[in-house]
């Protein structure tokens, strides 16, 4: 790649909130969903994805997820 190049910008957000149950992903309160971040690349996703649920290891009803943004925005896009 060259000085002038930038990586292609491949938005990812993540999120996590309490599920009603632990084999559904069913919010409990909508109003207290967790909205981490949105993030240039997978790898920082990730990064912020595995902070957030180890720190939450302890509820059982706690998930976060990554959505691939960079999808929703462009789904003619092949899969990176």
């Amino acid at each position: 790649m060259s000085e002038q190049e930038t990586p292609t910008q491949l938005l990812h957000l993540v999120f996590g909130g309490e599920l009603t149950e632990i084999d559904k992903v069913e919010f409990r309160d909508l109003d207290k969903l967790d909205i981490v971040g949105i993030y240039p690349n997978y790898a920082k996703a990730y990064d912020a994805w595995k902070a957030k649920a180890q720190a939450s290891v302890d509820n059982a009803h706690m998930r976060y997820f990554i959505v691939h943004m960079h999808r929703l925005l462009d789904p003619e896009e092949p899969k990176k």
